[in-house]
């Protein structure tokens, strides 16, 4: 289904209506600065000083007290939500569901007016969506989704976030879409993110013929995305040991993201990418 027929963006519109019921509309509602000043939620009180707005002083206590004491309240942040969408040959069975959940990210994000930006992944960090807010920008993000085409020698995620690391001047909420697949791992990479504040959501997209080897005897493999070759020969203990490896790569990044506090869920392709949506609504957002 393209990402701009009229079903598709029905279905776009049911999730930003059920986001609006459930969290306020933004997937990043609850993120909040941990600054004080003179926003919407009372956080504190303080001492009244010279040169503090009068506005704020709580009359009540002072008729009690005869104390003058300012209210401080949480400032909202402007929220931007960044998407990373790996774009690598690793993804060429998933790429088109992984675009459906970066639209529906993107979509709610825009009806709530947060800060969009999104970046796809292979060897490199390239821009996609420069910073943009609005409904108005609902189909730029369609199109440009849309339009992606697998690219790249090899998935490098670790010197992606590195460059994304040197333009940054914010935190802000951070979602990997990918298989995870990488060869030279991702710790590094989720690890930078995280020192730089950033609310970081892994969604992992797998294929269920991934998880299982189905091959047998003498046969030559081709790496995807390097367009290596090599001959093997696979028999049971072959295929058992790829289905153990698999599991346990999958697990070592669930592990990963608990110990560092990254929100993680993993989406086979079998399922509803609205499934997935309502599932991290029922979670309470992306940050909860």
């Amino acid at each position: 289904m393209r990402l701009d027929d009229p079903k598709f963006l029905a279905r776009l519109e049911s999730l930003y209506l059920l986001a609006r019921r459930v969290i306020g509309g933004s997937l990043a509602a609850d993120r909040r600065s941990h600054k004080k000043g003179s926003g919407i939620n009372f956080a504190d009180y303080s001492e009244y000083q010279y040169g503090d707005d009068y506005r704020n002083i709580d009359w009540n206590i002072y008729a009690r007290l005869e104390t003058l004491v300012i209210k401080l309240f949480e400032l909202e942040e402007d929220v931007s939500i960044h998407i990373f969408l790996d774009v690598s040959h690793s993804m060429q069975k998933k790429i088109d569901y992984a675009k459906q959940i970066a639209a529906a990210i993107g979509y709610i994000a825009l009806c709530n007016q947060d800060k969009i930006i999104i970046d796809t992944i292979d060897d490199k960090l390239n821009y996609l969506i420069e910073p943009c807010r609005g409904k108005g920008k609902v189909m730029t993000l369609l199109k440009s989704l849309e339009n992606i085409t697998l690219s790249g020698k090899d998935t490098k995620f670790n010197e992606a976030i590195e460059q994304f690391q040197r333009r940054q001047k914010q935190s802000e909420v951070c979602v990997v879409i990918s298989d995870f697949l990488f060869p030279e791992g991702y710790k590094q990479g989720l690890q930078k993110m995280k020192y730089k504040k950033n609310d970081i959501y892994c969604i992992q997209i797998l294929d269920e013929e991934e998880m299982t080897c189905n091959y047998l005897g003498d046969l030559e493999i081709e790496c995807i995305e390097t367009g290596k070759k090599r001959k093997l020969t696979i028999g049971p203990n072959e295929q058992l040991k790829y289905n153990e490896l698999i599991r346990r790569w999958n697990e070592n990044l669930y592990k990963e993201c608990s110990k560092y506090e990254i929100g993680y869920i993993q989406a086979f392709t079998s399922k509803p990418f609205d499934e997935i949506i309502r599932d991290i609504l029922s979670k309470g957002g992306l940050i909860a």
